[in-house]
């Protein structure tokens, strides 16, 4: 197990280092050049060579990366010509916002999706089974910033139960800690619930289909002993990886909803 491990970390750090290099040369070949988008038009070439050696932009494009990794290593990644912030300090401020909208999405759309996938998987080819994979293919078509603007509308301009803006920390107090962030968790997770309900559903059918189960009948056990204890047991594998690979997405993508 612990050779595994070790393995995958090695592979992983060589794909995250694949990706930088990628990443980096790619930006290195778009057109424009970040001095003078700096500068404005009115630079003179003076000014716009001071900031070319001040940024590191006249050295070769290697050193440029492995200056550029050095720094990312130590956690320093210049600063925001935008904000004249660190951007270092820029990702800690919004993180806890970017978290704790990514766990409650998350969150909201495994109880959904797990729900609903049990039913439609017991209830396979009844109305629970069709009406289940109807709002499935419903949530993942309609696009999420229409559904925000719905939200928006609806539950914080006309309602009045959310705010439609802002972030209240948790230290402020949890209800408004969790109004704030209802919104746009509940939008992403309308987006996510589809995929995973249909990953929970197809798991949970294959899992009915094994042999266990039978015995399980045939031993006369109760039908929530038989779906929970057994059937979801065995169904767990393929849903969990979802989602952490939605979990992934929702941490690194939300921005704005």
């Amino acid at each position: 197990m612990l050779r595994y491990v070790i393995n995958r970390v090695k592979s992983s750090i060589v794909v995250l280092l694949m990706v930088s290099v990628i990443t980096f040369f790619v930006l290195m070949i778009v057109p424009g050049d970040p001095a003078q988008l700096i500068l404005g038009t009115d630079a003179t070439p003076e000014m716009i060579a001071d900031l070319h050696r001040a940024m590191g932009l006249d050295k070769p494009v290697y050193q440029q990366y492995f200056s550029w990794l050095v720094n990312l290593a130590k956690l320093d990644m210049g600063t925001s010509y935008v904000y004249g912030k660190s951007v270092t300090s820029l990702i800690v401020n919004a993180l806890p916002v970017t978290l704790s909208i990514a766990v409650y999405a998350m969150a909201v759309a495994a109880i959904f999706a797990f729900a609903a996938g049990i039913i439609a998987a017991v209830k396979k080819d009844k109305f629970a089974d069709y009406f289940s994979r109807s709002i499935m293919q419903l949530g993942s078509a309609i696009p999420s910033f229409w559904i925000g603007m719905v939200f928006i509308v609806f539950f914080g301009l006309r309602m009045k139960i959310f705010p439609v803006s802002g972030f209240v920390p948790i230290s402020s107090g949890f209800l408004g800690f969790i109004k704030s962030i209802t919104l746009p968790a509940v939008v992403l997770a309308i987006g996510e619930t589809g995929m995973l309900l249909r990953i929970v559903r197809s798991s949970m059918l294959d899992s009915l289909k094994q042999d266990y189960m039978d015995m399980a009948k045939i031993k006369g056990l109760g039908a929530g002993k038989i779906y929970f204890k057994y059937a979801l047991r065995g169904a767990l594998i393929a849903p969990v990886t979802i989602m952490g690979m939605q979990f992934a997405k929702l941490a690194g993508g939300t921005v704005v909803v």
